[in-house]
């Protein structure tokens, strides 16, 4: 703590989550310490370099109240060392990050998960739930997964609260991946072939995530907690596509195919993940967050709405 003021470290600080979270952070009377890899541009920067089990957190984490840890390996199946990445950044640069934490006498470390510790979705199966026996889906949910059960060994009996929390597909301004995608299929126009997908998944909103780590650093739990965080509205991939496409203020093109064509042309591609986001049920049950007193504050249609508004 630096002169009354609490200071929060945040991993990861110049990603997509990161770049909303920052400043939502200083607005609610925090101190923030950004991590970065490289290009450190202030006082309140720290260079880390690579994250991983060496990692030296010694001045980044001295004076700090609280770790938010966004920092992760992502989207790198594909590479030759793969499994290695992931074990050496997700899971042992997670692990020596809180063991650091609490040598540093760090009041409460928020994780930032995946909902792919669950699985890619819940098909024909209740929403998921905090204590549902996790069934990871692909490295980097592994990864995440295997992080979790770590920390939750690490601070049994510590003085360092731990809550872990588990978004589904996160958009906003600046977001990459799927939802990038999406963007520029509706800008441009492009027809999808998604107008009869009936499923249910859960969005999450950058601002409803920023807002949901204020409230657990404002009224922290017990020394180890899990969450699923979403959205209140679970909509269809084509309902979300039209929500998407009203934000963008312009016309969706969606038209019907037969889902076990369009499954097996997804497949036929390489695109396995794909055909689960896309076709694929992803219930939560939110009835956890909503009990520690937490709602979204904004809809689904107005988080679209600043996604699309202009560059952060």
């Amino acid at each position: 703590m630096t002169d009354g003021t609490p200071t929060v470290l945040v991993t990861g600080a110049n990603g997509f989550v990161g770049r909303h979270l920052v400043p939502a952070l200083a607005r609610n009377g925090w101190l923030v310490r950004c991590a970065v890899r490289t290009g450190a541009r202030d006082a309140n920067d720290f260079e880390i370099g690579e994250l991983g089990p060496s990692t030296d957190w010694h001045a980044a984490l001295a004076g700090v109240d609280a770790v938010i840890h966004l920092a992760a390996r992502v989207h790198r199946q594909n590479e030759e060392h793969a499994v290695k990445l992931y074990r050496n950044v997700n899971i042992e640069g997670t692990l020596h990050l809180a063991r650091s934490a609490m040598a540093a006498d760090v009041r409460d470390f928020i994780f930032i998960s995946t909902i792919l510790v669950h699985g890619r979705s819940n098909n024909e199966r209740p929403p998921f739930r905090e204590d549902d026996e996790l069934t990871p889906r692909g490295l980097y949910g592994m990864s995440k997964a295997a992080a979790e059960v770590g920390l939750m060994q690490l601070v049994e009996g510590s003085a360092m609260r731990v809550t872990v929390v588990r978004p589904p597909l996160i958009y906003g301004v600046g977001a990459k991946g799927n939802f990038a995608l999406l963007e520029k299929a509706v800008r441009r126009g492009i027809p999808l072939p998604l107008a009869n997908v009936d499923n249910r998944r859960a969005f999450l909103s950058v601002q409803n995530l920023a807002s949901f780590v204020m409230h657990r650093l404002e009224h922290p739990g017990k020394t180890f907690d899990v969450f699923l965080v979403a959205d209140s509205e679970q909509v269809s991939t084509g309902e979300f596509i039209e929500r998407l496409a009203r934000a963008a203020r312009t016309t969706p093109r969606l038209f019907r195919m037969p889902i076990p064509l369009l499954g097996a042309l997804l497949k036929a591609s390489g695109r396995r993940e794909a055909n689960d986001s896309l076709l694929g049920s992803l219930e939560l049950d939110l009835s956890k967050v909503a009990g520690i007193g937490w709602r979204p504050p904004l809809t689904l249609d107005e988080g679209l709405n600043r996604a699309l508004d202009a560059p952060i």
